[in-house]
């Protein structure tokens, strides 16, 4: 029987000049899965601690060295001579191993890194493409491959980028591609063009943490949709029909005292105000989805933004749900969201993933399969995720190189399975 021979964590750079780690798995076949996981730098306060090491001395406390530790001391003598295609008894082991909610004492990025490189393995031993071992290990019930859209983050504010708007992500979802290949195209152009036209406003064009545009000086939090839509109209396209909108406002990040500080616009929000607000991008963009309109405990007013506005729009949860079963489950019962954004180091393990994309998709909602935006790496495993789920986009920034190689993936797929 194959078993796992080895397991081996190490310390990394991620995108944002910080470290992230990355975990090689060798099989006794001599299989090899190698995986690295990103976080982000606006991350919700639900989600899987990250393990920092904490000495100032060293990347200004933000070193992996204990995760990477944890891997290799306390992770991998449990693992080692496991059968590795068993994926569900693996994460739960180190689920059990770790005993707290939110894998606060491994790590959530140590067990993810490990949860990840063993699959790959057992995917590369079993001679089948990572996304078709994810189906075929967890029994998912899909006839055909569905590819993924692709969902761009154009410009970006907040957290991801100073001095430009107190939201934070403008996105187009090129929706009039035949194939993946010409989305990407349409949605590369687009992006482009969007360049051209912050020339022309005389608005840099230097881009944030996710390879999107970050403008400073624009007069308020909606100016970014003007631009969008000039650039989608100088591209050759025409928004509503090739193009849509989506928007990431993250607003759990100006929720401060029971009001939404937005400081562009000099105005103090109420939830009921938030939702009234976004309303009037709805009656006016052409928007597909509005992910995280309000705060990541506002749950009372959740459900009332997705009565008005979720049958225009899809309302998706990420701060809300932060990829976990039991926050989805509120989220269904209460009808608070009709979409849910899915990041795979929000829960922590691949199979607990795989758990609540599909009771998302039980219910009608869409699954989003995200990158992150502070500390990504060049890993594309959530697009094999994506394809594997029949996912309904993949969002990722469209410049960069750790964005680009999972655009290249997708495309790579599409050959494969087309």
């Amino acid at each position: 029987m194959i078993k796992i021979k080895s397991i081996k964590g190490r310390e990394i750079l991620s995108s944002g000049a910080t470290p992230s780690l990355e975990v090689k798995v060798v099989l006794s076949d001599a299989s090899i899965g190698v995986a690295s996981v990103p976080f982000g730098a606006s991350a919700g306060i639900h989600e899987a601690t990250v393990l920092f090491d904490g000495d100032k001395k060293r990347y200004g406390g933000k070193g992996m060295l204990k995760a990477v530790n944890n891997i290799n001391k306390k992770i991998a003598p449990k693992l080692i001579g496991q059968n590795p295609f068993l994926q569900k008894k693996i994460d739960q082991i180190m689920i059990y191993l770790d005993g707290t909610p939110n894998k606060s004492k491994l790590g959530g990025n140590a067990i993810l890194g490990v949860s990840l490189a063993v699959a790959k393995a057992s995917a590369q031993s079993k001679k089948v493409p990572f996304y078709k071992y994810i189906r075929q290990t967890y029994r998912l019930k899909y006839k055909n491959y569905k590819l993924p859209k692709p969902m761009i983050v154009v410009i970006e504010g907040g957290k991801h980028a100073v001095n430009s708007t107190d939201l934070q992500e403008y996105m187009i979802t090129p929706v009039g591609g035949k194939n993946i290949k010409e989305s990407v195209r349409i949605g590369a152009e687009v992006y482009l063009n969007l360049k051209k036209v912050l020339h022309q406003k005389n608005l840099n064009a230097n881009v944030g943490n996710e390879g999107a545009y970050a403008p400073a000086g624009l007069k308020n939090n909606e100016s970014p949709w003007l631009l969008i839509m000039q650039a989608i109209k100088k591209a050759g396209y025409k928004a509503g029909k090739d193009v849509m909108l989506s928007a990431d406002p993250a607003v759990s990040e100006i929720f401060e005292n029971g009001k939404y500080n937005m400081k562009k616009d000099k105005k103090k929000l109420s939830s009921r105000q938030m939702i009234d607000y976004f309303k009037t991008w709805v009656n006016k963009y052409p928007l597909i989805t509005l992910e995280d309109p309000l705060a990541e405990d506002d749950w009372d007013w959740w459900p009332v933004i997705t009565k008005e506005l979720g049958k225009k729009v899809r309302i998706v949860g990420d701060d809300l749900t932060v990829t976990n079963p039991e926050r989805l489950k509120k989220a269904i019962d209460l009808k608070a969201i009709n979409a849910i954004l899915i990041k795979l180091n929000q829960i922590g393990s691949l199979s607990e993933t795989v758990q609540t994309i599909e009771m998302a998709h039980k219910v009608g909602f869409w699954s989003i399969v995200s990158h992150r935006g502070g500390g990504e790496t060049n890993d594309t495993s959530m697009i094999d995720l994506a394809v594997a789920t029949n996912s309904e986009f993949v969002k990722v920034g469209i410049s960069r190189g750790e964005r680009v190689s999972k655009y290249n993936r997708l495309m790579e797929i599409e050959d494969e399975v087309r």
